[in-house]
């Protein structure tokens, strides 16, 4: 028994380790994408250590400040420091992206599960609702919605949840509908397997890898959500430094005047979503088997050089 768990535990890893492997050859730009996300990781948790100053902290008299070595972004227009409130930016849009995207994935998993497995009148008229949620554009229900709260972290991790949870729901319906054609979903209700049990050991797990990918293609729009929706006044209210938030009000005012208060928090914001959107793509294309084939690239390589071989060797022997 502990052979046969070592055995497992090593299989995970090399699968792990043939991950990053193929993510760094045949993915060169979803490489470069999870090095971002790794260095958003570690900005957002490291902030209060990695900032110099508090994302507050006012200093009157030296507003309106180029970059210096005191200040190396510069300060705005009431003397707080920019690289401070940069990186405590970081942490919102990780802690906003993460939150929202996980409550997105358990609404979507939630829907698309039971409609695509019950099916009948409840899938069609769920699946209305859908079509129904989908017709109406994304930016002005969650202006109606936040407008209808108090505007908050909270609120802003709630509404975008909800909003791309329904719509995702679509996705894992899908995915559903096609892992209960297989025949060992029929072999299982046919010995007498209860519903509960055949969601969570057959379907469930088969339906985990669109699921990761539509996390990680999730995370990007919800922090470009955030930001937009910070921009218009609606989402983390001030001081807060969202990075949205910092483009807007004074950002757009001293634009001319201080224009390193819009260039940076909107450079760090296009660096992110860039970041996040290559490795989501990257991660998509190594996980569905649908676009690498049944063997997989390297699979699909080996058995390539291996058929060459035995061409060879059968030419030489004749």
């Amino acid at each position: 028994m502990p052979e046969a768990i070592a055995v497992a535990e090593k299989k995970r890893r090399n699968s792990v380790i043939d991950f990053f492997v193929r993510l760094v050859r045949e993915k060169p730009l979803g490489a470069v994408g999870g090095f971002i996300v790794l260095l958003l990781l570690f900005v957002g948790i490291f902030a209060d250590m990695l900032a110099p100053y508090g994302f507050n902290d006012i200093h009157p008299a030296e507003s309106l400040q180029a970059s210096s070595s005191k200040y190396v972004l510069g300060t705005d227009n009431i003397g707080r420091d920019v690289l401070s409130r940069v990186i405590y930016g970081a942490r919102i849009s990780l802690i906003v992206g993460i939150g929202a995207t996980s409550i997105s994935i358990l609404v979507s998993t939630l829907l698309g599960i039971f409609s695509g497995f019950v099916g009948g009148k409840f899938d069609m008229l769920l699946q209305r609702f859908v079509d129904a949620w989908m017709c109406f554009p994304g930016i002005i229900i969650l202006v109606v919605v936040v407008s209808l709260f108090k505007p908050g972290m909270g609120t802003v991790i709630v509404v975008l949840g909800f909003q791309y949870g329904i719509a995702g729901s679509r996705i894992v319906r899908s995915a559903v509908i096609s892992i209960k054609q297989n025949v060992y979903v029929e072999a299982a209700r046919a010995l007498g397997c209860s519903n509960t049990r055949m969601l969570l050991s057959h379907i469930l797990p088969n339906i985990m890898a669109p699921i990761i990918i539509l996390f990680s293609v999730r995370v990007p729009a919800v922090i470009l959500a955030e930001a937009s929706l910070s921009f218009l006044g609606l989402g983390i209210p001030p001081p807060q430094p969202s990075w949205g938030g910092m483009l807007s009000g004074q950002g757009r005012t001293y634009m001319i005047m201080a224009p390193w208060m819009a260039i940076w928090p909107g450079l760090a914001l296009s660096v992110v979503v860039y970041g996040v959107n290559m490795f989501g793509d990257a991660v998509r294309d190594l996980l569905d088997p649908r676009l690498r084939g049944g063997l997989g690239r390297y699979g699909g390589r080996r058995t390539v050089r291996k058929a060459k071989t035995s061409e060879v060797s059968e030419k030489a022997t004749i």
